[in-house]
């Protein structure tokens, strides 16, 4: 069984990056912000949220004692900061200023491995936050890269759909052509790795735009070269997979996709075990915890779900599992776009998500569903004889913020700066065919960056055009709501 324990609303833009420490958890996301959770309770630590990025935060991971969190941006920057007391530790800036996609540390936390959009990756010895080398690897976007478990080797993974394998002082090992068809999004090592004789052999996930989850051994003997090959392609999810992770003993490896589900397969079998449903929109990280039950998964609807694996014993109803490929159910309550769609125990469980467990008996007495909710107000709560003033008010103001959240009132994407990812006031068209905000695509211009924050391609001209009818058509959005 697995079953959510809690849902974590704190971020204002996507989630891009989930990541656990022994007894935290970690999120990051466009808002420029990380935010960190005790793995206990998932109740979020007293300084957080870490600003420091000036730009949307792609990818976090926690030192291996947990002292420490990484972050990068796509500012260029890749930041340290204290997991005990939030503040900044150290500010390693890519030599090019390229943007950083992607960043990993080696299991003793020794070096720190960054991948850009310029198609290098950044290498710093910690923790003397020195560069140690900065190298050009692919002539795509650098998207994806983790350690092997043994720290002497990396893997990396770019937007036209190559895997290589690296020694530290990256000088190529191995290089599997079009991995994944159309880019590589993700790869992870499994912590455990096999000896037999003199050849050491790993396990590596990597998912990509080819809507595929690939498990590869990856061998070594002594005196030889690196060979990659083949265990399974797991197929379960129907668009493309944005991202993996194995579990801390390398039996489970989960993943999140564009169709907005969660896959958790059998390694070892190559079978699909669950599949969860609890996002709206993309399902864009997936973290597993080393010491605890726990699923992270965060979404471009701005959530980050905390499952746990095992009988919750919460009485929650959870997606059927079964050593065969198969399809969970369909989880109550936020799976469903249109609260008109809800039923009585899908009300129920929202309520109890919602910290108002002492009204489910009364809304089970009165059989109230989706549409008898969205029609509640002072006068009809009051008649359902809820006494306190205080638990009707928090009760309509949560129905309020529920039939906002499913309004559909959020700005559409093509209106958000892609830099700063907020609603735009002045969009202007750059050279590279996007439209962004005037003043971020100035400020990033103005930072010496003269590539394309979409493309990472030189920008032929800085000249900025006014996107006359974008602006238009934000203000007749904003007018209507």
């Amino acid at each position: 069984m697995v079953s959510v324990i809690c849902t974590l609303r704190h971020h204002s833009d996507e989630v891009s990056c989930c990541a656990f420490s022994p007894s935290l958890l970690a999120t990051c996301s466009g808002d420029k912000t990380l935010r960190v959770y005790k793995a206990q309770d998932f109740s979020e630590l007293p300084f957080s949220p870490l600003s420091g990025h000036d730009y949307g935060v792609h990818c976090c991971c926690f030192t291996s004692c947990g002292s420490y969190l990484v972050s990068c941006s796509t500012d260029g920057s890749a930041m340290m900061w204290s997991s005990c007391t939030g503040e900044v530790a150290a500010v390693l800036q890519h030599p090019g200023r390229s943007p950083l996609r992607v960043c990993a540390l080696t299991p003793d936390s020794s070096l720190l491995l960054a991948g850009a959009c310029d198609g290098t990756v950044a290498l710093w010895d910690l923790p003397s936050n020195t560069l140690r080398r900065c190298t050009a690897v692919s002539e795509a976007s650098v998207v994806a890269c983790c350690f092997s478990p043994c720290g002497h080797m990396f893997v990396t993974g770019c937007t036209y759909g190559d895997l290589k394998l690296w020694d530290v002082d990256v000088s190529l090992l191995h290089a599997k052509k079009d991995a994944h068809d159309l880019g590589v999004t993700c790869c992870n090592f499994a912590f455990q790795f096999k000896v037999d004789g003199c050849c050491v052999m790993f396990r590596l996930a990597s998912c990509g735009q080819d809507s595929q989850l690939k498990i590869w051994i990856v061998s070594q003997r002594e005196g030889a070269a690196c060979v990659m090959k083949l265990l399974h392609t797991l197929t379960s999810q129907s668009a493309p997979v944005l991202s993996c992770a194995f579990s801390s003993d390398g039996d489970l490896v989960v993943s999140g996709s564009v169709d907005k589900s969660v896959a958790i397969y059998d390694v070892n079998l190559g079978t699909l075990l669950h599949t969860l449903r609890r996002h709206d929109r993309y399902v864009t990280a997936v973290a597993l915890s080393p010491t605890m039950p726990w699923i992270a998964t965060g979404s471009m609807d701005r959530t980050v779900n905390v499952w746990r694996i095992g009988d919750g014993g919460d009485g929650r109803t959870a997606p059927e599992s079964r050593q065969t490929v198969c399809q969970g159910r369909k989880l109550p309550g936020y799976s469903r776009l249109l609260l008109a769609d809800w039923s009585e125990g899908d009300v129920q469980t929202w309520l109890r998500e919602e910290g108002l467990e002492e009204l489910v008996s009364v809304f089970k007495a009165n059989n109230i569903d989706g549409p008898e909710l969205s029609q509640l107000n002072r006068e009809t709560v009051a008649e359902l004889g809820i006494e306190s003033l205080g638990l009707r008010g928090r009760l309509l103001r949560k129905i309020k913020d529920l039939k906002a959240e499913q309004s559909g009132t959020e700005a559409p994407d093509e209106f958000l700066c892609p830099v700063s990812r907020e609603l735009m006031k002045d969009p202007v068209i750059a050279s590279d065919g996007y439209s962004y905000e005037r003043e971020s695509i100035e400020s990033w211009i103005r930072g010496k960056n003269k590539t394309s924050p979409m493309t990472n391609l030189p920008l032929q001209t800085t000249l900025l055009t006014p996107n006359r009818s974008l602006k238009m058509a934000i203000t007749r959005w904003k007018s209507s709501q």
